[in-house]
């Protein structure tokens, strides 16, 4: 606050004893120090003010910093729930009947080549609808006999 070293202080005490009687001397040194009481407490109490002045703003810029955290943590989580609900398998789906499926076509013979009873085209007005007789099945070939071995000749004939 103020800058005294000692030889201020010296300047202060001559001047003090030339102006203030010594009588009168320990009263005055009383009021001084009562005076420089007062005084540092009313800068103690407004440094204290001031300082709970910068907690408060500090506080109030943590209390924004988090609110802007929150809003930013609710946006998050919004939209990972979003994801999640995008991201849900079908309950319909069965993977252990998609896999029967599949296995039962496999095991099924094969269907026989012939007309395909679908038109690619569409159907025409004009055209009448295919007949069961058109489509002719293919027969299976015939099986062919096993040949029979015929017996070992022996070596002596």
């Amino acid at each position: 606050m103020f800058d005294f070293d000692f030889g201020k202080l010296l300047i202060f005490g001559i001047v003090a004893l030339a102006v203030i009687p010594p009588k009168d001397l320990p009263r005055v040194m009383r009021v001084v120090g009562q005076a420089l009481g007062r005084m540092r407490r009313m800068a103690a109490d407004f440094q204290g003010q001031f300082m709970d002045a910068m907690r408060e703003a500090d506080l109030d810029s943590v209390k924004k910093e988090l609110e802007s955290v929150k809003s930013d943590f609710a946006n998050v989580q919004k939209e990972l729930n979003t994801i999640e609900q995008s991201a849900k398998i079908d309950s319909s789906f069965d993977p252990a009947m998609a896999i029967h499926s599949e296995q039962s076509h496999a095991i099924e013979a094969p269907k026989d080549v012939g007309q395909s009873e679908i038109s690619l085209t569409g159907p025409t007005p004009e055209a009448p609808a295919p007949a069961a007789e058109a489509v002719a099945p293919v027969a299976p070939p015939p099986a062919a006999e096993p040949e029979v071995a015929a017996p070992p000749r022996d070596a002596a004939e």
